[in-house]
């Protein structure tokens, strides 16, 4: 395996200095809690279930819908969720230009921060606000046309909305392509140098990304760019997670693994996906990713807050 350049951000001292107390600490501290972390499910199912229509932009509901929104996180605090992820998964330009909504990055993001930090601080505090960064929507350079420093200033603008919204710590999901998460990452250092970030990968065709990334090479590239926590999401399942987590554990048994599978494989009825893995299912995965090496464990796609009090519960009696 070729070796893989770093890209050149403050070490951790350095971050713990320039972040004086703040959002670094925070993480920190509930690392230093021990055992396993349970992050939060699935947004975009539970939108679906209580009137989004496919094709519009969710974000959107931070606005129009809020109470709706923080509903749904309040449900997964409920359900022991430590980590709580922004409604902000397409909330960079290039996709919210899709829907004409190019110039309002900073009034959703900032807005979707605002309403989980709100749930956050009524729960008593002791879960961290995660803004959500999914991908750009586009490929970048040299596989597609997207130039890498115009990637960079995407996600850079996205993340300077979060952390302005009052996030403490950026969240980067469902990305296929290492030099889009590399993007990715030198976005968020550049406006937050201090924030911690959390970066995975979606390892959904035979073990790689839809991009040819495997596992090995996921937790590599991610550890030598910075990222504070390495993992997988989305996929085909929990069962293809579990490997995905026993193959980044061999070969970085140090790292903070992540794994936050969806609940199966989608099947489409009536036109809607419907994903068949149960709570305690879940729950059962969930234990053996977390005997393979995870510490924060959630759900993606298909799972809700029944889903997550499951996994909660096995992971409580279990560790």
């Amino acid at each position: 395996m070729a070796p893989v350049d770093p890209i050149a951000f403050p070490d951790l001292a350095t971050r713990r200095a320039i972040d004086g107390g703040g959002a670094a600490a925070a993480w920190e501290a509930l690392i230093a809690e021990g055992g396993p972390i349970l992050a939060d499910g699935a947004m975009g199912t539970m939108l679906f279930s209580a009137g989004l229509q496919f094709g519009d932009p969710p974000e959107v509901w931070n606005l129009s819908h809020p109470d709706v929104v923080r509903r749904i996180q309040r449900g997964y605090l409920e359900a022991g969720s430590r980590i709580l992820l922004t409604n902000t998964f397409g909330g960079n330009r290039l996709r919210l230009g899709l829907h004409g909504l190019q110039d309002r990055v900073a009034e959703l993001n900032q807005t979707a921060a605002i309403l989980a930090r709100a749930e956050v601080d009524a729960a008593g505090g002791r879960g961290l606000v995660a803004g959500d960064i999914g991908p750009s929507g586009e490929i970048v350079a040299p596989l597609g046309t997207l130039a890498y420093e115009v990637a960079v200033d995407v996600f850079a603008e996205q993340a300077a909305a979060l952390v302005a919204g009052g996030v403490d710590l950026i969240w980067i999901e469902t990305m296929s392509d290492l030099q889009e998460i590399k993007a990715a990452i030198e976005g968020v250092r550049r406006t937050a140098p201090a924030i911690p970030v959390i970066a995975t990968m979606t390892f959904d065709t035979r073990g790689h990304t839809m991009m040819g990334v495997s596992p090995e090479q996921a937790v590599e590239s991610l550890t030598a760019w910075g990222a504070d926590a390495i993992g997988g999401n989305c996929g085909n399942g929990p069962d293809e997670m579990l490997a995905v987590i026993e193959r980044m554990h061999a070969v970085a048994p140090e790292a903070l693994l992540v794994a936050k599978s969806n609940a199966g494989m989608p099947e489409l009825v009536d036109m809607q996906a419907v994903y068949r893995a149960d709570p305690e299912t879940m729950a059962g995965q969930a234990l053996a990713m977390r005997r393979a090496g995870a510490r924060i464990i959630g759900g993606c796609c298909g799972s809700t807050p029944a889903h997550l009090a499951a996994i909660a519960a096995i992971l409580a009696e279990n560790d």
